[in-house]
């Protein structure tokens, strides 16, 4: 298996992640650029290689250039830098792999469906990859890095992957907003958000082996109007949780009235 030169553009928590699992694989690090001096020298010296904060210093020695950036920073980074023959990548769940074709002759798609948070360690082999390139060999390119560090890869349209991606957000930034939501309002009741640790376990344990919909319980998938009626009550005092709850059993309520 080839080994590759490699630059992160970017230094955040997929970047931080995915870098370490590169190098562990035996891909050569050999620069981080962010417009964060912190961050990037943070992750440069975990990988034990140079970092820059300037576009005008980004190595030209990388092979693969991996751009982990949120989606609005990509234009203005890339335009200043050329990337000639190089393979430019990003890892974003939501834009089009086609943004990239105004930077680079050569351009893809590495995306890793996943919540990464800096010091939090995640198994990487469990976690699934999505890629897409502009041709047949740069695809099998990224395919092979894929599959060094994950046991699940496959090959998705940019499309697909943004449909993908939104599934994502209710699936995980929905529900950890959620998780908040429930905490804010123990911190209310003077009770700790330890208490329903066991419960979330299990909810999330249930959909490993039910549909979600089979899953759901509670007082709004039948709509119990006395119970929903005094649990809105109680929320007076808390108008955005108010809001949330009325809004998301309504949403039960209706999806359970739908046919399978």
């Amino acid at each position: 298996m080839k080994k590759y030169n490699i630059g992160f553009i970017g230094a955040g928590n997929v970047a931080t992640h995915l870098a370490g699992e590169l190098k562990e694989c035996g891909h050569e690090i050999v620069q981080v650029y962010s417009r964060s001096e912190e961050s990037a020298k943070q992750l440069a010296d975990r990988l034990q290689t140079t970092f820059t904060t300037s576009t005008e210093t980004i190595t030209k020695e990388a092979d693969i250039y991996i751009v982990a950036l949120k989606d609005s920073a990509v234009d203005q980074v890339l335009s200043k830098f050329g990337f000639g023959d190089k393979l430019l990548v990003h890892c974003s769940g939501s834009l089009p792999m086609s943004v990239l074709s105004q930077f680079a002759k050569n351009y893809g798609v590495f995306y890793p469906l996943q919540t990464f948070s800096k010091n939090r360690k995640v198994d990487f082999k469990q976690i699934p990859i999505f890629v897409e390139a502009c041709s047949e060999g740069n695809q099998h390119i990224l395919e092979e890095i894929a599959h060094e560090v994950s046991k699940s890869v496959t090959v998705l349209d940019s499309e697909k992957r943004k449909s993908l991606h939104i599934a994502a957000v209710f699936a995980c930034n929905f529900a950890n907003h959620c998780y908040a939501m429930a905490a804010k309002y123990l911190e209310t009741k003077e009770l700790p958000f330890e208490i329903l640790r066991p419960l979330i376990m299990e909810t999330a344990q249930k959909v490993q082996e039910l549909h979600p919909k089979e899953a759901q319980t509670g007082p709004a998938i039948r709509f119990d109007e006395n119970i929903i009626n005094s649990h809105l009550s109680e929320l007076k005092e808390m108008s955005d949780l108010q809001e949330l709850y009325n809004s998301i059993s309504k949403s039960i309520f209706e999806h359970h009235q739908e046919k399978q």
